[in-house]
């Protein structure tokens, strides 16, 4: 119980300074978002190449499923930078409407973009994992039905970016979609309690042995510092792109 409480107050805190470093770009320079970016970025090919050797070489097989739960240490991280965008995005949506910052619109675009990028990533492991395990590589389970949804969502977020013009009703109403969509996050996690699912429930240290357990922090870590070197630079992306639209606009007005 004590194991468990530690790893709790651990995860929170982990998860309140990855999202607060990536609310705290706006008001960052330039320079230290950049190193910031690169430090996360050494720290994430340190650490993945420490998890893959761990997880593919150094942990043992698992008891029934052999050397093909080894898939585990990209899916399960991918779902926790996916958590991480998905997240960050909600807070920068909420900080947009209420302040008008154009800053946090461009943590949103970036977060939602790499959050994305890690639900698909972690769509395609789980059904690679799905056809040894269960015979298929798709089911409508409800875990991956809420997942798929998700994934549709946030998917929806850029194409309806993509279709408007104006920046700040761009802004408002993609924050809203972010926020809207962001409900489904819970969903997806509680859907193998609230459901009958061929998706397990979530694992905990004491059902995994002590390598697994290792190997699967490790590469946990390692996606979430990927996950800030990505939104570091793709938001600095954003932000140029942003002002140079906003320049664009304002020289178009002074022509009229």
């Amino acid at each position: 119980m004590l194991g468990n409480l530690i790893i709790f107050l651990v995860v929170t805190a982990f998860t309140v300074f990855v999202v607060g470093f990536a609310l705290r770009l706006v008001k960052m320079s330039e320079g230290s978002a950049k190193r910031a970016g690169k430090i996360a970025g050494i720290a994430a090919l340190v650490l993945l190449a420490l998890g893959l050797y761990l997880g593919l070489i150094w942990a043992p097989p698992e008891r029934l499923m052999g050397d093909v739960y080894r898939i585990m240490y990209i899916h399960f991280p991918s779902w926790v930078g996916t958590s991480a965008g998905y997240l960050t995005a909600f807070l920068a949506s909420v900080a947009y409407l209420k302040t008008r910052n154009m800053g946090y619109d461009y943590v949103a675009l970036a977060a939602v973009e790499i959050g994305l990028l890690f639900n698909t990533t972690g769509l395609i492991t789980g059904a690679l994992w799905g056809r040894p395990t269960w015979g298929v590589y798709w089911t409508w389970d409800p875990r991956l039905t809420t997942t798929a949804i998700m994934a549709i969502t946030f998917g929806g977020y850029l194409v309806l970016r993509a279709f408007m013009e104006d920046p700040e009703g761009r802004a408002r109403t993609a924050a809203l979609v972010a926020i809207i969509g962001f409900v489904n996050v819970p969903i997806v996690y509680f859907s193998v309690r609230w459901w009958r699912t061929l998706h397990q429930v979530q694992s905990s240290p004491e059902t995994i042995d002590q390598p697994m357990v290792l190997a699967l922090r490790t590469m946990m870590v390692a996606f979430v510092c990927l996950y800030i070197f990505l939104l570091t630079g793709r938001y600095m992306l954003a932000r140029i792109r942003g002002e140079q639209e906003m320049q664009a606009m304002r020289l178009e007005v002074a022509g009229d």
